[in-house]
């Protein structure tokens, strides 16, 4: 599936094919609220780093997270989050770690995209007090992250497009 992406005051435009386009994943972590979560959450897409074309590149500006390891040390996260400098917009995730995929925010997405039949929540442990989890029966939930990838998810499902 084509997916076409947008800033709000249209500077950035951008398109890329998704294997994995429907927006399931909630992530509740601190950056992802933070940096592009207005609900609390942000849900991230799966797509095909390699099909991205972006029209006003111009205005993309990344942010690179400081996160505390294990150890209690603070390192800079891989992961780039892009966004427009001009209005702030949330446009998308990339990580040289997997430099194969890239991952649209939902809320950037122009196309209009499927339902899905259930919901994955995950990083709940680092939700916001006044954040409230609304879990259907048919949805699941995790403190940290969930083994199965988007990739599985879609697969499980029978959801390919």
């Amino acid at each position: 599936m084509i997916l076409e992406g947008s800033c709000h005051c249209q500077k950035v435009k951008f398109r890329l094919e998704s294997s994995h386009p429907y927006p399931f994943n909630l992530c509740y972590c601190e950056v992802c609220r933070k940096t592009a979560g207005g609900g609390g959450y942000v849900i991230n897409l799966g797509g095909h780093a390699d099909s991205m074309t972006c029209d006003g590149r111009a205005y993309v500006n990344t942010y690179r997270a400081e996160l505390i390891d294990k150890t209690g040390n603070m390192k800079k996260s891989t992961a780039e989050r892009n966004f427009c400098k001009n209005c702030g917009s949330a446009l998308w995730l990339w990580d040289p770690t997997w430099p194969e995929l890239i991952h649209p925010f939902a809320s950037a997405i122009d196309t209009e995209l499927p339902n899905a039949p259930e919901k994955t929540h995950l990083m709940v442990a680092f939700k916001a007090s006044w954040v409230q989890c609304v879990v259907r029966q048919e949805d699941k939930s995790y403190e940290y992250y969930p083994e199965e990838s988007i990739e599985d998810w879609h697969k499980r499902l029978k959801l390919e497009c």
